[in-house]
């Protein structure tokens, strides 16, 4: 069984599959408390409902799009998260497990059409250190790290996480409220770091 705060059906608005319609799977509950979280109801991990995997699957086949997000919260906080990931992936669907990177992702990395997204917290988070640093040597080509900026000092930080462990991944930045990435795309290109610059995109076309 699972707790499940909604599942929704919107465009993914951060990262490499940024645009595409996805259906999101929300999990209940989550470990951190992140100053700009934007979706603080679902931070209990006895909000929302009570779910089986299987009903969990009924309802993200009304949608009739194979692309799934698993997210929260944080996922990895509830033990059946991962047979729900298994489920999904035998019913055919793509699947993108969003983590704060406090859990060990190794069980996930044994699917190879699962996409790891990693969300570092950076210090405007005031939840910076938390990530289980030995997940970043597990992501593969295909996943992902995101950090999401606020400042100078959240910028200095993401810099100093990527020259430290340099993710073999899709290296993320994007600006909190989402829109205001210039100054991120100075200090990359500045910097001549092989990574992507993106807005949150559900945040300019005000969709969920």
């Amino acid at each position: 069984m699972l707790r499940v705060y909604e599942i929704f059906a919107s465009i993914e608005g951060e990262g490499v599959d940024i645009g595409m319609p996805s259906v999101f799977v929300r999990l209940s509950g989550c470990n951190l408390r992140c100053r700009w979280c934007d979706t603080p109801e679902a931070l209990d991990l006895y909000s929302g409902s009570e779910m089986s995997i299987d009903n969990v699957l009924e309802e993200v086949k009304k949608y009739g799009i194979r692309r799934v997000v698993v997210t929260g919260g944080e996922p990895l906080m509830q033990n059946d998260a991962l047979e729900l990931v298994k489920k999904l992936l035998s019913e055919g669907f793509f699947v993108s497990v969003e983590t704060n990177g406090t859990y060990d992702i190794s069980a996930l990395t044994e699917f190879n059409n699962v996409r790891i997204s990693i969300d570092i917290k950076t210090p405007s988070s005031g939840m910076e250190g938390r990530t289980l640093w030995e997940n970043l040597s597990l992501l593969r080509p295909h996943d992902q790290v995101k950090f999401v900026l606020e400042g100078t000092e959240d910028y200095n930080y993401a810099l100093s996480v990527i020259r430290r462990f340099e993710p073999k991944c899709n290296v993320v930045l994007m600006p909190v409220g989402g829109i205001n990435a210039k100054w991120i795309a100075e200090r990359v290109l500045k910097d001549k770091l092989s990574c992507r610059v993106l807005v949150q995109l559900h945040k300019i076309i005000c969709i969920k």
